[in-house]
């Protein structure tokens, strides 16, 4: 069955409607002049289907920003974050289907490539599991994916064009259907152009866009004037989701709308010209009235972002029992400490895990709370990259009194080492062999030999450990604070 949204209407007055779910499955090209509407037919497009399908949208200029005033997208500044943030964002959005604006409009164009290249990326590289229907709306989409080298370095633009290509090309399959809008089809890369079998060609006076238009509609060259004849908002439409034949229409009014200014004509202001040259050429330096500043909103950190697109919808809970509130509390903190324990041990189990960062870490700590029936992840962020470096150091209960002496050993050395720290102080403990240096790597999340040799080396110089070596190479590793040594490896 299919689910049509109207997007307008033709010569006739006759609605005209866009099958969404065919139009996930064969994506759409816009193009037109500055001013040809198309910003408000993609407007029309996102709020007609925004209780439909999930939609990201990458938006250069900050036009769609005002979507999330009446509907649920969430809005992104790109410029609070950086790369890595974005690109976890991205993998968020997939898992929990929120409806995004990546709003670039504070970057310059390098930055921009490269931050739409890193969300796409992530988009595309989500878990099979995460593989819903998206609507990807990509704005100025010659920005992102050039027919030509420009300004920009040829690594910046073989990666966005990399993104964008993987959207349109292959991007199908994993759920995902790119929009794309442009201003001239003869500065979007072709193999971009080419994958889309939805068409919606607005008002353009070049020669070349016009022919090009003309032949992706089907259309006569001696036809492609009537391109250059549409009116602003008027659209040419062909592809399986919209009309097996071209179609003229008019694209319907928005519920939202830009905060860009307006095009319209203006009264000009009455005054006096004198009054207007004392106003232009008052005294710079004369004491200006007071004006109460509004206070600039503070960013969102990405941390709390993700936490936000994480969080469920809060839940009605019955009203508790008189006398029982005590006992269930005790009962909750019970049950998510050993569920705590519990998804560590998983986690620990992945070899792989020890060198993933922090954020993909908390994520997939994330997803196995909920998959132990969790309502809400136990463990904030910086608490969670705590108990699992304690965990990687084999303390899963930091709360036991036999480990109390270690911890406050490992208090006087920076977060990371607390991990490797805590691999040697247990079998200082234990009387066992000193950890090797594989052991410790995987302790601290790295391969390399030369990092693991320097952190030992500082922990030495901070007096935390003493290194022996005998003549055989064999190291052990005495702990002062505790009086507690390794066996020789």
């Amino acid at each position: 069955m299919s689910v049509g949204i109207e997007i307008g209407r033709d010569d006739t007055g006759q609605s005209v409607h866009v099958d969404i779910e065919e139009l996930l499955a064969t994506r759409l090209l816009v193009q037109g002049n500055s001013g040809s509407g198309k910003s408000h037919l993609l407007r029309r497009l996102l709020e007609e289907s925004a209780h439909l399908v999930q939609q990201v949208v990458i938006d250069p200029e900050g036009d769609f920003a005002t979507l999330a005033d009446a509907y649920n997208h969430v809005v992104v500044d790109a410029g609070d974050y950086n790369e890595r943030e974005i690109a976890t964002m991205g993998a968020r959005i997939r898992e929990h289907r929120a409806s995004i604006i990546l709003n670039l409009e504070s970057l310059e164009l390098e930055a921009q490539m490269t931050c739409a290249a890193a969300f796409l990326n992530a988009l595309f590289d989500a878990p099979r599991d995460h593989w819903y229907p998206v609507l990807v709306v990509v704005d100025e989409a010659q920005m992102f994916a050039p027919s030509v080298s420009g300004d920009v370095p040829d690594a910046v633009r073989r990666a966005s064009l990399g993104a964008m290509t993987n959207l349109m090309c292959r991007g199908r399959k994993r759920g995902l259907a790119g929009a794309i809008a442009t201003q001239r089809l003869a500065k979007l890369a072709k193999n971009v152009a080419a994958e889309a079998s939805n068409f919606l060609m607005g008002r353009t006076f070049l020669d070349i866009d016009m022919a090009r238009a003309a032949d992706l509609l089907g259309m006569e060259r001696r036809q492609a004037e009537r391109i250059r004849d549409l009116e602003r908002g008027h659209f040419l439409g062909l592809g399986p989701a919209i009309s097996r034949r071209p179609i003229s229409m008019k694209i319907g009014p928005t519920q939202t709308s830009t905060r860009m200014g307006t095009h319209s004509l203006l009264p000009m202001p009455e005054a006096e010209p004198e009054n207007l040259r004392t106003m232009l050429f008052a005294e710079m330096e004369a004491e200006p009235l007071p004006v109460r500043e509004q206070p600039a909103p503070q960013p969102i950190a990405a941390e709390e972002l993700i936490r936000r697109i994480a969080k469920p919808e809060p839940a009605i809970e019955p009203e508790p029992v008189a006398g029982a509130a005590d006992e269930e509390a005790n009962a909750d903190a019970t049950n998510h400490e050993a569920t705590i324990i519990a998804v560590l041990q998983d986690m620990l189990a992945d070899a792989n895990s020890a060198y993933q960062p922090d954020a993909l870490l908390y994520q997939d700590f994330s997803v196995r709370c909920r998959m132990q029936q969790l309502a809400t992840v136990p463990l904030e962020l910086a608490e969670f990259r705590r108990r699992f470096a304690l965990a990687k150091g084999g303390i899963l209960e930091p709360d036991d009194p036999r480990w109390a002496d270690v911890l406050t050993a490992a208090a006087e050395l920076p977060e990371d080492m607390a991990a490797p720290f805590l691999q040697i102080a247990r079998a200082a403990m234990e009387g066992s062999r000193c950890p090797d240096d594989e052991t410790l790597g995987r302790a601290y999340g790295t391969r390399s030999p030369g990092r693991i040799r320097r952190l030992v080396e500082y922990m030495e110089k901070q007096g935390t450990v003493v290194v022996r070596a005998d003549f055989g190479g064999k190291r052990s590793i005495g702990i002062p604070q505790l009086g507690l040594s390794t066996e020789a490896e």
